[in-house]
């Protein structure tokens, strides 16, 4: 598909040209990040070292590509996001148009994802459409470095009725100017990263400098609204080297609950009292999981332990008393909020898909500090249900928010029954655009000589260890199969420790905390071998070690049972009771109506159902669960249950993740 320059700007390309050439020029004279090392004790391995084939990510990957990225771009153009940019640029005349003071945000995630797309798939006609928007926004940029589009082209106006007008930095609390420079940040890391192309990176830091310059001790005091701001802050420093981008971002989250430098926000925004002395998830989720991400960063890049006490409580918290068994955070719709202990209601959930992300992102950071499989586990139970649930199988279609039950009449997703193709605030299908592309930078990590496997998926990667280079082949039909064989070709004979993880979910513990249990008989033992011989490893922190020299064919076989299996919840989470949830393997499973003669709602699960699985075409090939159970009249059912992602993509219609339990 070929991605032409905006409509309506085309003509003001040329007369800009002459001012971009010498930019362009240079902005490619150094095309390597200072250091890919990620500052955290255990490394990842980039997902540009990593070839995926297998048929659930390869899809969904090439899905984003061909429609999700093209379907965005054509959106932001539709909506004069692009236009935003070429006003500010005073190449065409006209106001700003939308509805939200952080459109331009919108433009920066999909460039992020568009760039990632590029490193695994070159794409000239994108690349090159990236070069125009991206010219258009050096031309928005003002001198000083100052960019958010709204802001330049009529301060004294709003976009939105609860945005302030005034002057830049008026309002900080929700202007959103310094989420639009955070995600500018992240987007340009990104397009550096896999084009080695400066011109982004240029204008973000211009305008991180800009920032550097008006915020900071004995200058302004004000912390942004939403958070996020700070880990595109860590992404400039890893870029660059320059300690003045790390120490910026540790201001803005040490502003957090002092209320010398502005009137606290409150617990909406974290900002209630200092992040050092936070235990408890609460506010908006998503600002919040951006806010823990930019904590663990610093906890590991300052080595703070005040950070680390504090991330460490606050991730007790939400895995102990607020994470839905899907994966999801944020119980409630109003102000998109995690809600009290134990509050997890069904219909009504909220889940926001940003939150998902957010908290992928987070995880990843906690196990990069601590080596422990727990962390993995959550972030695993979170990409395979309630972030890919966020967007339709054919890409362009998307949840905002994400219930685990539905009666066929509440329209929960923003005013709709069903997946949307867009919304006002579109930030959810931007974050998925920008994020499956590099879904394979969570699979590996090493640290001096461990190196370890976290997920599961079929494909090949190659690792810089300390002794040299290590291919890793993974054979497997994860998630519908827990067969997997990796194959160790290292250059020569090498000692390593090869931490695979077991996930929890193959230990007994569906989520690594007592907020669920399961309700049935244990699963058999998980099984491994090596060149053939079944082998007893090590456990550690959840992951089988094998400590050896390896040699090139070596083969490793591990073999994860997936029974279909009940999930009870804590007896203190109220929506829950007298219910079972069924997963299999990483996989929620849910009941929707249109396999379950048109009800969800009324199904009842006895203790003596037996469960079969079954391979199908249905929902791009998913395994269907089967059962004979009954409903509340008592009447006898066959149940047919599909993985939680793939619910409503067949109309809209009663669907239940919990089901009433019959004891007996």
């Amino acid at each position: 598909m070929l991605f032409p320059p905006p409509r309506k700007i085309v003509r003001n390309l040329f007369c800009l040209f002459l001012i971009i050439t010498t930019f362009f020029a240079t902005s490619c004279q150094s095309n390597k990040i200072k250091t890919e090392s990620s500052g955290y004790p255990i490394t990842p391995v980039p997902f540009t070292r990593v070839t995926l084939t297998d048929d659930f990510w390869k899809s969904r990957i090439e899905t984003n590509r061909t429609v999700t990225i093209p379907f965005g771009l054509q959106k932001c153009e539709e909506e004069g996001r692009m236009r935003n940019f070429a006003k500010a640029g005073g190449l065409m005349d006209g106001d700003y148009e939308g509805k939200m003071p952080f459109d331009d945000t919108d433009v920066y995630k999909i460039i992020e994802g568009a760039s990632y797309s590029l490193t695994v798939h070159p794409d000239p006609a994108l690349e090159a459409y990236l070069d125009s928007i991206i010219t258009l926004i050096a031309a928005a940029q003002e001198e000083d470095g100052y960019l958010c589009t709204w802001k330049t082209l009529d301060p004294d106006t709003t976009p939105a009725p609860w945005v302030e007008p005034g002057p830049r930095w008026h309002n900080l609390g929700a202007s959103h100017e310094l989420y639009n420079a955070g995600h500018m940040y992240e987007a340009a890391f990104a397009h550096f990263r896999a084009t080695g192309k400066r011109t982004f990176l240029n204008v973000a830091l211009k305008n991180a400098d800009l920032v550097a310059r008006e915020f900071g001790p004995q200058k302004m005091h004000i912390p942004p609204g939403h958070q996020v701001v700070e880990t595109g802050l860590v992404k400039l420093y890893r870029a660059t080297g320059d300690p003045k981008y790390l120490d910026l971002a540790k201001y803005f989250l040490d502003l957090r609950g002092d209320s010398t430098g502005h009137q606290l926000y409150g617990p909406y925004s974290q900002d209630h009292i200092p992040v050092v002395d936070q235990t408890e998830a609460v506010g908006h989720s998503v600002r919040a999981v951006y806010m823990y991400a930019g904590m663990a960063d610093i906890a590991s890049l300052k080595q703070d332990p005040a950070y680390l006490h504090a991330i460490d409580a606050i991730w007790n918290d939400v895995v102990g008393k607020k994470f839905y068994i899907t994966g999801g955070i944020g119980a409630r719709r109003d102000g998109e909020s995690f809600g009290s202990a134990y509050e997890l209601p069904n219909m009504t959930s909220y889940n926001e898909t940003c939150a998902a992300i957010g908290n992928v992102y987070w995880n990843h950071r906690m196990f990069l500090l601590h080596g422990d499989a727990r962390y993995m586990d959550v972030l695993e139970r979170t990409l395979y249900n309630g972030m890919i649930s966020g967007v339709s199988l054919k890409g362009d279609e998307f949840f905002y928010p994400n219930t685990l039950e539905s009666d066929g009449k509440y329209k929960f997703n923003q005013g709709a029954l069903g997946r949307k193709s867009w919304f006002d605030c579109s930030c959810c299908p931007s974050n998925i655009i920008r994020f499956i592309p590099s879904v394979s930078d969570y699979m590996y990590a090493h640290r001096d000589g461990d190196l370890y496997v976290n997920l599961y998926i079929a494909g090949k990667a190659t690792i810089d260890m300390p002794e040299g280079d290590i291919s890793l082949t993974q054979e497997t039909g994860y998630p519908w199969d827990g067969a997997i064989t990796l194959r160790v070709d290292p250059k020569k004979n090498t000692s390593l420790s090869l931490h695979l993880r077991v996930p929890g979910w193959a230990r007994e513990e569906p989520v690594p905390s007592d907020l669920y249990h399961y309700a049935d008989a244990p699963a058999e033992p998980v099984t491994l071998s090596l060149n053939g011989e079944p082998l007893v490893p090590e456990m550690k922190n959840g992951y089988a070690v094998i400590t050896r020299t390896w040699a090139p064919g070596d083969v490793v076989a591990l073999n994860l049972p997936m029974p279909v299996r009940r999930v009870e919840a804590n007896p203190m989470v109220e929506a829950d009771q007298g219910k079972v949830a069924l997963t299999r393997g990483p996989l929620v499973y849910c009941a929707e109506w249109v396999d379950n003669d048109g009800r969800a709602l009324d199904l009842v699960v006895p203790d003596n159902a037996g469960f079969q699985t079954e391979k199908s075409d249905l929902l791009n090939g998913v395994t269907l669960v089967k059962g004979k159970i009954t409903d509340t009249a008592g009447k006898s059912r066959q149940l047919v249950a599909i993985p939680y992602y793939a619910w409503l993509h067949r109309g809209s219609g009663e669907m239940a993740v919990w089901l009433k339990r019959q004891k007996g």
